[in-house]
């Protein structure tokens, strides 16, 4: 195949979707819970939802001086998933445990839904390919075709189910790390 890349990020998009799912959704949940609970104010969560989205603006931009074309990375969608944590925090009068439960799902849950408008929103990825051409992959390299119709093709569903169930652990991990900060602090 003379388009490498792509066509290999072709076959495995769903794959990578799940697993970027739920990455993204614990990445964002133990900051926003660390900082919401650091300041006790609903609205922070979201506040740093946006400044983690600046920043990938700029790796997205720093790819893109590269060389790769604009939809090669994708932006997550953190904001509105934030916006439910912060919500959930406003919702329960500021209780903490409350926060961790009901926003940790709500974020698990949320961000492969709000995500998906990504792989709605990218262009085609074979006329992509053949756009960008890439070096054939020696045989060694060359990607294994993913297994089609697992968990009935259906990686939003897989993805909030798994994101739900991890950021909330994840989100009791990052209310955590606030009394350690505090002991930290204390002990100077």
């Amino acid at each position: 195949r003379n388009a490498g890349d792509y066509i290999f990020y072709t076959d495995w998009a769903w794959t990578s979707f799940v697993v970027f799912s739920i990455s993204q959704s614990t990445m964002l949940v133990v900051g926003a819970i660390y900082y919401m609970l650091f300041t006790g104010v609903p609205g922070t969560a979201t506040y740093y939802a946006t400044i983690m989205t600046i920043y990938t603006w700029v790796a997205k931009g720093a790819w893109f001086a590269l060389g790769y074309p604009m939809d090669f990375i994708t932006v997550p969608v953190w904001i509105p998933s934030a916006m439910l944590l912060d919500l959930t925090y406003w919702a329960t009068r500021r209780n903490k445990h409350a926060a961790i439960i009901i926003g940790g799902v709500l974020v698990g849950l949320s961000l492969p839904i709000f995500n998906m408008i990504n792989l709605l929103l990218v262009r085609d990825p074979l006329e992509m390919a053949f756009k960008y051409p890439r070096p054939t992959l020696p045989p060694y390299m060359t990607p294994i075709e993913p297994q089609v119709g697992k968990f009935y093709n259906s990686p939003v569903a897989l993805g909030s189910g798994a994101g739900a169930v991890l950021s909330v652990p994840i989100a009791a991990l990052g209310a955590k790390l606030n009394t350690w900060t505090y002991r930290w602090m204390a002990a100077l």
